[in-house]
């Protein structure tokens, strides 16, 4: 008999199939309708790794406990499923048939056992995939997989498999996978926290209150588990339950909290939280312990019910992000690797690395957590295999001979340099606390990725130097096979980066909005690319012709124009990045005119600049009305102008006192002391320099030469300036005043007594304001304090005024605003005698809180409740007691706000869901800027290092994004003492001094013996 061609091709090995062999197997298995289902390219891929097998009728494919060695496809014929809850075949029952189409032995993917026995009950014809080819299909192809999988009644396919794994292993303890790595669904902690404890206690009895059915008996595969959940049930609950649950995602970490300490539990101890038809049930019902609550305790957890549910949403996105990272990396879905990225751009160990490094490293790493003080995790004298970064904890480092050199926390990493250098561990490191959480990079994947980064760097190179360094980074083109490619600036010179943004961004059509270069080059080019040095480069661009002789005159014609049209578009972009700062330089002025004259003059020669040159007028034009007027608020003419939709016509408009934005050259009038309190008043310009204070504040004060100016703090604290500070008078503290003094008596010099501030409160008046307007005003008066700083300032705030000639005395204000409002806080509960006043004030002050949590002002936010966590506060036990629970609930929540861990993550995660325009936590901000330019060098070998630039504007791009849209709030309805209100939040009076504040807190409520 001929056998076909088809399954003399299928007889070959793969490895020996042609491409004539698979077009005839593919023909043949397309036209089948056994196949109908199989997408194309599932098909094709089975035709290279498939086998053809016929079968006489009783033959055992394979039977139930065997472990699996292949998956197969039926063509043609039936075969019946047998199963036996015994293992005896005498007991066995008949499931199903399976006929043409049929595809089933996935339990190969895990080696576990088959789970039942398979006989042909036909002639038979099957496609078999060995093991290793069909774990190859599986990964490249899941989903189609999944798609063709054949489910058996009664029979584990993949959900069940997920359910309940191999049931070899049902050990509650389990800590290793059947294939020796560990268990994503061990516990983390070796004793749970007590929180979670009585959180696990609560859910457990509100549901068997509300929603008993959810917990009980249930039976899969022939198989009863006792008291258990179902998953995807458990999410609907938490969504129907709180109206703080916004998501699946966000509910699945709340209940993987619990789950990674042990408090529920999988039935089979192999998975971690997921929302799909898994079984799950809390640990008290694990371990058959659990009981039916008495009524007092379904009344004590319905009460704390909604406690529960906010510590669970506070927690829940750590729990998630650890959920995450313990998946092996093949399992990470492209919104897991997102979301690890977005926690290692806060990881100060690598603030350094490229973007594409970051990405790199979410997708291997690994965490690691380790349960007791004490535990060792690797030797002096080791191989080195992993890198850490310290999530949560610390350790000691420990040399032979030297015992403890230091101690390691949060953010920290060790363990790097064994790695670069393939040498012994330098030191011993010992866990310094319980419970230590770790990032972990494997030696292979380390090493991997540093080869990756060498391999996409690509250096240009001029007269054997380094001019620019690009890193070559993929990018997916409409799903196919990844051959595209752009390239990200790494470093390079200052005249070299800007030749490449000339030509590779300028005429860029396609709206990539992960392409920053532009953005970041224009807002941070103060730092290595000062205006008197880009202006002359600009001038040399547009006046650049074509550079050899045998250039054409027509293409030397074209690429003068596009040079010329380059560069103009260039100037468009820069105004409309940095706005007013554009026109208050006067090297700006000056180039902009010139590059004006040329364009006229050259639009002759080049009719196509007439388009360009209109662009340029109208530049011109606004450069024109801003010296006729008096600049108002940094964006005012832009984007955040004040829109107040008024509810009542007694209401004042405050938008209409917009306030002015300080500039360099504005007068700036100010006292300056001598030691025996006495002051002359000096008139200067903003930008004075220090040097210029003494000189004019020495003469009026008939003092010598040999004297130095500094601030005396309300504390006694002396600072002294710099001869070469610039703009320093409003960067003082709230109480601070400025001295002047010999050098050898400075330590002669003490506050004047007003600088103790007030000795009355002023609750009279706090009192008869409404919260919500006090709110409403101080989110108009912060908001245009927040309008009138330049993003610039912030780069010259923390790389130093005098480095770049430059005020930041709108920054500095709104910056001692922040303080200014926690002291106010503080102050007026200090100087509140009378206990009931006290308990009075501090709910208003939460009340406050609040609506300036509504209304996205989130500075003056965590200013209120940081006054109301400090010591001098907190300590009143007296005042916090009378306090009604309603009250406490929402301070704990707002702490919860606050929370520092992570770099403040909590209120990281909360802002990135709001929308434009709000008021950011200033100080965090400046953290932020501070620790990148702290921790990352400007220039590496001479070039500039760019990924440092883009880590700034990524911090100003959040300022940017905050005040993207006007302030348009409604004004609080019927509201008669708006202008009172306005009149005290703008005016307030403080004690800065925390001596003073402690000391008026313990008068109050002396402490308790």
């Amino acid at each position: 008999m001929m056998v076909p061609d088809w399954i003399l091709c299928l007889d070959k090995r793969p490895c020996d199939r042609s491409a004539d062999d698979l077009d005839i197997i593919y023909t043949r298995l397309k036209n089948s309708s056994a196949f109908e289902k199989y997408h194309p390219i599932l098909l094709q891929q089975i035709c290279f790794y498939c086998y053809y097998e016929d079968l006489e009728k009783g033959v055992t494919l394979f039977r139930q406990g065997d472990m699996g060695t292949n998956w197969y496809t039926v063509l043609s014929g039936a075969l019946v499923v047998h199963i036996s809850e015994t293992g005896n075949s005498k007991d066995a029952i008949t499931l199903c048939t399976l006929g043409s189409g049929s595809a089933f032995g996935e339990s190969i993917l895990n080696d576990t056992p088959r789970h039942a026995t398979v006989v042909t009950s036909d002639y038979c014809e099957l496609l078999r995939v060995e093991q290793k080819d069909f774990r190859t299909l599986w990964e490249r192809n899941k989903n189609l997989v999944d798609g063709v999988l054949t489910p058996i009644p009664g029979l584990p396919n993949k959900d069940v498999k997920s359910l309940c794994g191999n049931n070899l292993n049902k050990g509650k303890n389990l800590v290793k996978k059947t294939d020796g790595g560990p268990n994503p669904a061990a516990p983390i902690t070796n004793t749970p926290s007590e929180k979670l404890v009585r959180a696990s206690n609560i859910l457990r009895t509100v549901l068997l209150a509300r929603a008993p059915h959810m917990i009980r008996d249930r039976k899969y595969h022939l198989r009863t588990y006792r008291r258990c959940m179902v998953g995807t049930e458990m999410i609907d609950w938490l969504l129907q339950q709180s109206s703080q649950v916004h998501s699946r995602n966000q509910a699945v970490g709340m209940w993987q909290s619990l789950l990674e300490e042990g408090l529920i539990v999988h039935v089979c101890h192999e998975h971690q939280m997921k929302d799909k038809y898994l079984f799950y049930r809390f640990l008290v019902d694990d371990e058959g312990v659990g009981t039916s609550p008495s009524h007092v305790q379904k009344k004590e957890s319905e009460d704390e019910l909604q406690d529960t549910f906010s510590l669970l949403a506070q927690i829940g996105p750590d729990a998630m992000m650890r959920m995450i990272l313990r998946k092996i990396p093949e399992e990470r879905s492209v919104e897991d690797l997102e979301i690890i990225y977005e926690e290692l751009l806060h990881i100060k160990a690598l603030s350094h690395l490229s973007t594409m490094v970051k990405r790199e490293l979410a997708s291997v790493l690994v965490f690691e957590s380790h349960a007791k003080s004490g535990t060792t995790l690797f030797n002096q004298g080791d191989e080195g295999k992993s890198w850490y970064i310290i999530l949560k904890g610390s350790v000691n480092v420990v040399i032979y001979g030297k015992g403890v050199v230091c101690t390691l926390h949060e953010g920290d990493d060790f363990g790097k340099l064994a790695l670069v250098n393939d040498a012994p561990r330098a030191a011993t490191i010992v866990l310094n606390e319980d419970n230590c959480h770790f990032l972990r990079v494997d030696k292979d994947d380390f090493n991997r990725i540093l080869r990756d980064v060498e391999a996409n760097t690509v250096r240009l190179k001029e007269h054997g130097q380094d001019v620019l360094v690009l890193e070559k980074i993929p990018i997916n083109k409409g799903g196919n096979v990844t051959t595209h490619y752009k390239y990200s600036v790494m470093a390079g010179t200052p005249d070299k980066m800007l030749e490449h943004l000339l030509e590779t961004r300028i005429d860029q059509r396609s709206e990539d909005l992960t392409d920053t270069f532009m953005e970041d080059f224009l807002l941070t080019h103060v730092i290595f690319m000062p205006t008197n040095h880009l202006c002359p480069t600009l001038m040399a661009h547009y006046h650049a012709e074509a550079g050899t002789t045998q250039d054409s005159e027509q293409d030397s014609g074209y690429y003068g124009l596009i040079n010329k049209r380059r560069v103009i578009h260039f100037v468009e972009n820069w105004v409309g990045v940095i706005c007013d700062a554009f026109y208050e330089d006067s090297t700006i002025v000056a180039f902009l005119e010139e590059l004006h004259s040329a364009v006229t003059a050259d639009s002759a020669s080049y009719p196509a600049l007439a388009g360009d040159l209109d662009s340029l007028e109208r530049i011109m034009q606004e450069k024109n009305s801003i010296n006729d007027t008096d600049a108002i608020s940094y964006h005012h003419r832009r984007n955040p102008k004040i829109l107040i939709r008024k509810t009542s016509r007694d209401i004042p408009e405050p938008s209409n006192n917009f306030r002015k934005c300080l500039k360099a050259g504005d007068e700036n009038l100010f006292k300056v002391y001598c030691a025996d309190h006495t002051y002359t008043t000096l008139k200067l310009p903003m930008i004075a320099s220090v040097d210029d204070i003494i000189s004019h504040a020495a003469e009026k004060l008939c003092l010598g030469n040999d004297v130095v100016l500094c601030e005396v703090k309300s504390t006694g604290e002396r600072v002294l300036f710099k001869e070469e500070d610039i703009c320093i008078t409003l960067g003082l503290s709230i109480n601070g005043k400025l001295f002047l003094s010999s050098k050898q008596h400075i330590d002669a010099l003490t506050p004047l007594p007003e600088q103790d501030g007030p000795s009355e409160g002023s609750s009279g008046t706090f009192e008869l304001l409404s919260s919500r307007d006090i709110a409403y005003q101080m989110m108009v008066y912060d908001w245009q304090l927040f309008t009138c700083m330049h993003e610039y300032e912030l780069i010259y705030k923390v790389m130093g005024r005098s480095k770049f000639n430059r005020i930041t005395a709108n920054l500095d204000i709104f910056l001692r605003r922040f303080n200014e409002i926690q002291y106010w806080v503080v102050s007026e509960m200090c100087l509140a005698s009378n206990l009931g006043k006290r308990v009075t004030l501090l709910r208003k002050f939460i009340k406050l809180a609040a609506y300036c949590k509504e209304y996205q002002n989130l500075n003056s936010f965590f200013a209120i409740v940081m006054g109301l966590s400090n010591i001098a506060v907190s300590r009143l036990s007296q005042t916090w007691e009378k306090l009604p629970s309603k009250f406490k609930k929402m301070f704990s929540d707002f702490e919860t706000t606050m929370d520092p861990s992570r770099n403040h993550r909590v209120y990281r995660l909360a802002i990135a869901k709001m929308a434009p325009p709000m008021i950011p936590f200033m100080p965090l901000l400046m953290k932020d800027i501070t620790f990148t330019h702290e921790g990352n060098k400007t220039y590496f070998d001479h070039l500039v290092n760019f990924e440092k630039m883009h880590m700034i504007s990524q911090t100003i791009r959040i300022i940017r994004q905050c005040r993207s849209k006007p302030l348009s709030i409604d004004s609080p309805a019927n509201s008669k003492s708006a202008q009172d209100a306005a009149n005290y939040i703008s005016s307030l009076k403080v004690i800065d001094n925390q001596r003073i504040l402690n000391q008026l807190s313990h008068r109050l409520e002396p402490r308790r013996s």
